[in-house]
């Protein structure tokens, strides 16, 4: 969607600043087949988005850090439950989520990771995340908080 893209200088400086400190990285990426139109996502979102191997698919060159991540993950749907169970043996104290769409994948990840860790600080930046439709972002910053989900700079 229009204005994603201003995402991008941000979610650079911070993944930057992780692997500077010797922090980890994990990427999830939304990845989907030809077949999209046909699942349950896309009926109820029909718009033909991340095809594995398609443009849309790739990330941003400014935040194409994936060489440096410890994990990605392909995720087929919102949330990424091999995200969650790899994280569910792993000891961190706090996780930021950023990228998008916040209402849709951060959202549905952030309930992955504080199932995974429930003890952990799990925050996001809403300077590094967006949505096409700020009054469901906003909302979903409610219950994010809700959930004891730190968002800041909101």
């Amino acid at each position: 969607f229009k204005g994603a893209e201003l995402l991008a200088d941000t979610i650079k400086e911070k993944i930057e600043n992780y692997l500077n400190n010797n922090n980890d990285v994990i990427f999830t990426l939304d990845t989907h087949n030809e077949k999209y139109m046909d699942t349950h996502e896309g009926k109820n979102l029909p718009v033909i988005h991340c095809v594995k191997g398609s443009e849309g698919w790739k990330v941003n060159k400014k935040v194409d850090y994936l060489d440096k991540a410890i994990k990605v993950f392909e995720k087929p749907t919102f949330p990424s439950l091999d995200l969650a169970n790899y994280l569910k043996d792993k000891d961190y104290e706090e996780v930021e989520l950023c990228g998008l769409v916040s209402n849709i994948c951060v959202i549905s990840n952030a309930v992955m990771v504080k199932s995974a860790l429930p003890n952990a600080n799990i925050f996001i930046d809403a300077k590094a995340t967006d949505s096409f439709d700020k009054v469901l972002q906003d909302k979903c910053f409610d219950v994010l908080e809700g959930l004891h989900i730190k968002v800041i700079n909101r």
